[in-house]
């Protein structure tokens, strides 16, 4: 055996019990011939074949060289195998988007005349896809309270297939119980998946809390910068196996240069998240104090309903909050456009806090009837931290209060 061989099994056996935080930035790595020491960017559609056998072995899976970049890419395998050792998986398939991920994962898990239950205050788009598309398709689905426990007893139908939840939701922060969720949706055979997307491995480890799936949109906080856009659907081989194949054939695949931008943003994960909970934390606490602001949305608040479970659940609070001014939609908006710092944009997740009202932009697309039962009123901001000094972001949320 090589020296290069030692060093890759003395690596993979350093990998095998370590930390998130060093599995964020090792895991998933396979060099070149170049031993290079940042991951590789391969930027190719399609791979050279040794000879036609060869060729035929890679297209029938007897060997695991790569065919094309639609089905195989080392650097989205890479981000990949990354992902899933930070959940605790055995397995990760890459997606073009969050929403793409989702899509994905309902493909290849359901068909037509099955149901699925889902949390009432998932992200708009989730409920477009499943009310607009999964519907018309012979998709049934059911909408409960996230919190209510005896209402997701009540929903199971025998055709149920699917619990899929957000946890800490969007925007509301409510903390889904994702342990009983869990027992629930196994002693009746259903399959379990968890949008972890607003706290990321970094805060909150889903499968080891007993769902069978993790969705992410990789744009957000795994990104970290606002740059690419990227989902994935993590689980066990078995969940994660028809959800790949249906990626290969359908197309929704990661860009290898994105997947490369996601793995330099999860080596600084966890210390983003810990910055963009902390000073979450402290705003939510001052838009307590005041007398402008209605009622304030951040699980890190010991006012919160969901603050003692999400303790047991999550490693901090994450870094999104959202809040009620006194007033109405215009009261809102002045707000918004009074503040001079915050982006006003719909993403989260960034380094670069944004700010924006759900009811006319991320929400607009539900009925009015949808967003007063998910709890979106036109009063409603929502703020997603960013890594700012702290000082400035109160000062400039200051500016929005003195507007109203």
């Amino acid at each position: 055996m090589s020296n290069t061989d030692d060093k890759k099994n003395a690596l993979a056996n350093a990998l095998r019990d370590a930390q998130s935080q060093t599995l964020a930035v090792r895991a998933g790595q396979s060099r070149t011939a170049e031993d290079e020491h940042s991951e590789a960017l391969f930027l190719t559609s399609s791979y050279v074949f040794k000879d036609c056998a060869d060729a035929a072995a890679r297209f029938v899976g007897d060997s695991d060289g790569s065919v094309y970049s639609r089905y195989t890419n080392p650097t989205v395998r890479n981000f990949e195998l990354r992902l899933a050792a930070m959940e605790g998986a055995e397995d990760c398939i890459a997606t073009s988007s969050g929403m793409g991920a989702i899509m994905s994962m309902c493909l290849a898990h359901l068909s037509a005349g099955d149901h699925i239950i889902c949390s009432s205050d998932v992200f708009g788009s989730t409920v477009v896809l499943l009310n607009n598309f999964f519907a018309k398709f012979g998709i049934e689905i059911s909408y409960v309270k996230l919190t209510d426990l005896n209402g997701w007893r009540d929903a199971i139908q025998p055709n149920t297939k699917l619990f899929f939840i957000e946890t800490p939701s969007n925007p509301l922060s409510e903390v889904g119980d994702i342990r009983a969720l869990s027992t629930l949706a196994h002693d009746n055979a259903i399959l379990f998946a968890v949008d972890n997307c607003f706290c990321s491995p970094a805060l909150q480890l889903p499968l080891a809390l007993g769902a069978d799936i993790v969705i992410h949109s990789a744009t957000k906080y795994i990104d970290g910068q606002g740059r690419c856009l990227g989902g994935a659907v993590v689980g066990s081989a078995e969940h994660i196996e028809p959800v790949r194949s249906l990626v290969r054939a359908g197309g929704p695949s990661m860009s290898p240069f994105n997947a490369w931008v996601f793995l330099k943003g999860l080596e600084t994960l966890h210390l983003r998240m810990k910055a963009h909970s902390e000073s979450a934390l402290a705003i939510a606490h001052w838009l307590e104090s005041q007398d402008a602001i209605e009622a304030v949305f951040y699980a890190g608040l010991e006012s919160h309903a969901g603050h003692e479970l999400a303790k047991t659940q999550q490693s901090h609070f994450g870094g999104v909050l959202s809040f009620r001014v006194k007033g109405n939609q215009a009261s809102a908006w002045r707000f918004i456009e009074t503040t001079q710092l915050i982006s006003l944009t719909a993403n989260l997740g960034d380094a670069k806090s944004t700010i924006v009202h759900p009811a006319t932009t991320t929400h607009s697309r539900l009925s009015p009837e949808a967003r007063a039962a998910a709890g979106i009123t036109d009063n409603l901001i929502r703020v997603a931290v960013g890594l700012e000094a702290l000082d400035d972001l109160l000062a400039d949320l200051q500016l929005g209060i003195e507007a109203l």
